[in-house]
């Protein structure tokens, strides 16, 4: 009975932490942020104001990248087991109070994995991006060649505008 209060404050500061760190999925970038290298340098890191405004300067894809890998394939094997079950009666009442113990065995089966061979998988080393690099962001003119990272529609939209056209979008994060 101690250890609840203890457990349920370690769960509701486990909880505060999580959504404090976590964030909006569908706002900044699906993987944390981290640095990176590429096209702008500089790291993912969410934009200080939800829009970005600038002059469009070019757009880049970069495909899902994807290696295959091995990994120990396991399996689930089951063995049969037995064990003693104890059981109790109560009879009585007062003095005349009796307790009958008796054993049964039962069986079951135990369950382990256990590795069987090897067994290739996809794993993915780089999501898809889309990118739109834009001169004189939020009209300073210092602010030149800089990469966002924007869902598929902005970068359809952007895509098909003409260089240098004025552009207005919301950024999933910095740099590409």
């Amino acid at each position: 009975m101690k250890q609840r209060p203890v457990l349920a404050g370690l769960t509701l500061m486990l909880v505060a932490v999580l959504s404090a760190c976590g964030g909006g999925a569908d706002k900044g970038d699906a993987h944390g942020g981290g640095k990176g290298g590429g096209m702008g340098g500089g790291a993912y890191s969410k934009p200080h104001s939800d829009q970005v405004r600038g002059l469009y300067d070019a757009v880049r894809h970069l495909p899902r990248k994807t290696v295959k890998g091995t990994r120990a394939h396991m399996v689930k094997e089951c063995d049969p087991a037995t064990r003693k079950v104890k059981h109790t009666s109560r009879s009585g009442s007062g003095k005349r109070k009796r307790t009958r113990t008796w054993y049964t065995t039962e069986r079951y089966e135990q369950c382990h994995k256990v590795r069987k061979g090897s067994e290739t998988y996809t794993r993915v080393v780089r999501t898809e991006r889309w990118c739109v690099r834009l001169d004189d962001v939020n009209g300073k003119a210092a602010k030149d060649n800089l990469w966002f990272r924007v869902s598929p529609a902005t970068y359809s939209d952007v895509h098909g505008k003409a260089e240098h056209a004025r552009v207005k979008f919301e950024p999933r994060a910095r740099g590409c």
